[in-house]
């Protein structure tokens, strides 16, 4: 009696958690199609209590700046000091002063998608840290006007981006968080 060969099988069996392994990292990697309807699915938080349109009375995303290069954030004008919450759950990655953006938080959502960016704030909140879990509504900072924000106007800076492949925070292409902060104020009418 010939005993039958495994090999088919087993070669199978190789071929279809290789397949699975490619339709998940398919899935995990690429660019999302539809960012704003991914973002507008998770019932994002506003970035400041008592949040209202008049505080961004228009979509700053477009603009030019001095520099020559687009903004690809909102800029929310409020009171020095003003408390700045995590728009949404996710990890501290990493706190930085830079030139431009002054004190800034970066912020990764928790399957390392989107990073939500906060900048100029005059002081982060007590305890925060790098590697730190937060969820929306917790407190990140405060308003502010540093790196390159006029002293008049202290504002926050609020960027989107979608992270590259190997999640770098200071890398990713930018959303416009103008009509995803828009909804949610329609929704909370």
């Amino acid at each position: 009696m010939k005993r039958a060969s495994l090999w088919p099988i087993l070669i199978g069996i190789a071929v279809g958690f290789a397949t699975l392994g490619i339709i998940l990292a398919t899935a995990v990697d690429s660019p999302v199609a539809d960012d704003f309807a991914v973002l507008a699915s998770r019932n994002l938080g506003l970035p400041l209590p008592n949040f209202k349109r008049t505080d961004m009375p228009r979509d700053t995303f477009g603009e030019i700046r001095a520099d020559g290069k687009p903004h690809e954030a909102t800029d929310i004008m409020a009171a020095r000091g003003t408390p700045i919450l995590a728009i949404g759950d996710g990890t501290v990655t990493k706190l930085f002063y830079s030139r431009f953006g002054g004190n800034t938080v970066y912020e990764f959502d928790p399957q390392q998608i989107y990073c939500y960016y906060y900048a100029h704030l005059d002081g982060y909140a007590p305890g925060i840290g790098e590697g730190m879990a937060v969820h929306k509504g917790d407190l990140l900072g405060y308003v502010g006007s540093t790196g390159n924000a006029s002293p008049d106007a202290p504002h926050l800076h609020l960027a989107i981006f979608r992270l590259g492949p190997l999640k770098q925070w200071w890398v990713g292409t930018a959303i416009n968080p103008y009509p995803l902060l828009m909804k949610t104020l329609d929704q909370q009418r």
